[in-house]
C-alpha cells in the first residue's frame, strides 16, 4: 500500500453488531452475484455491471434502505455501495437479491482506499455520503470522514458536473462539512450556503423518523463537482 494511505485513523470501527442466520447467508450466497472483493487496482466498471450508464456511490450505506432505493427508483444508472459492517452489507445483499437488482454491486472495505485505489479517475457521476459518523468529542474530530484529504480523493473519482449530496444529524458536522468542502475549489454548493431540503433521493430511515418525534434536526447538502 502506497506509504500516503497507511493510516493509523480510521472514520470508522469495526463494530460488533449482531448479523443474523439470513444476513450470514446472503454474505455467502449473494456476494458472488452482487459484491466486488477489494483489490489495489482499478475497476474496469462496463465490464462489471456490462454496459456504459452513469454511476453513483453510496460510501457508508448502514443497511442499506437509501441504496436499495435509489438503485429500484433509477435502474438506468450503475449503483456502487461501500460499508465495512458486515450486519448492513448483509441487509443490503438480501433486499437486493430479493428486488433482483441488476444495477447493484458492493464493496466491504475501507471507502478511503476504495477511492484512491479501485475506482478509475472521473468515473462516478453521484456520490451519496448519508449520516456518516460525526465523531462529536473534540478529541474525535481527527476520525470524521469529511476532511479535505477524503474532499480531494472524493473530486479524483467524480466526473465534472457530477453531484455530491451528504446529510447529518449533528449540527457541528454539517457546519465543518460545509467548511470543508467550501475550501475546496473542486466542488461548488448548489445553494448559497450549502444546505438544502431533504433531497427525493434520501428515503427517511426508521431512525429518522424517530430522531423528528423527538425533535431532532437532519441538515442535508449539495455540491457539484466544478469541470476542469
Amino acid at each position: 500500500m502506497p506509504p500516503e494511505l497507511r493510516r493509523s485513523v480510521r472514520s470508522y470501527v469495526i463494530r460488533a453488531g449482531r448479523t443474523t442466520a439470513a444476513q450470514q447467508r446472503a454474505l455467502t450466497e449473494s456476494w458472488p452475484r452482487f459484491g466486488l472483493d477489494f483489490a489495489p487496482e482499478p475497476l474496469d466498471l462496463e465490464r462489471v455491471f456490462g454496459r456504459r450508464a452513469p454511476r453513483m456511490i453510496e460510501i457508508g450505506f448502514g443497511a442499506g434502505e437509501a441504496l436499495l432505493a435509489f438503485a429500484s427508483e433509477h435502474p438506468e444508472v450503475d449503483c456502487l455501495g461501500i460499508e465495512v459492517h458486515p450486519p448492513g452489507v448483509g441487509h443490503l445483499l438480501l433486499g437486493a437479491e430479493a428486488a433482483d437488482l441488476h444495477n447493484l454491486r458492493v464493496i466491504a472495505h475501507d471507502a478511503v482506499e476504495v477511492l484512491a485505489q479501485q475506482i478509475p479517475p472521473a468515473a462516478i457521476d453521484i456520490v451519496h455520503i448519508f449520516f456518516p459518523d460525526p465523531w462529536p468529542k473534540k478529541r474525535h474530530h481527527k476520525r470524521r470522514l469529511i476532511q479535505p484529504e477524503f474532499v480531494a480523493l472524493l473530486a479524483r473519482v467524480m466526473a465534472p458536473g457530477g453531484t455530491l449530496r451528504l446529510a447529518t444529524d449533528w449540527e457541528p458536522y454539517a457546519h465543518h462539512m460545509r467548511e470543508v468542502l467550501g475550501a475546496s475549489s473542486a466542488f461548488r454548493a448548489r445553494t448559497a450556503d450549502g444546505f438544502v431540503p431533504r433531497p427525493s433521493v434520501r428515503p427517511l430511515t426508521r431512525f429518522e423518523r424517530r430522531g423528528q418525534r423527538l425533535g431532532h434536526g437532519v441538515w442535508d447538502l449539495e455540491y457539484e463537482r466544478i469541470g476542469v
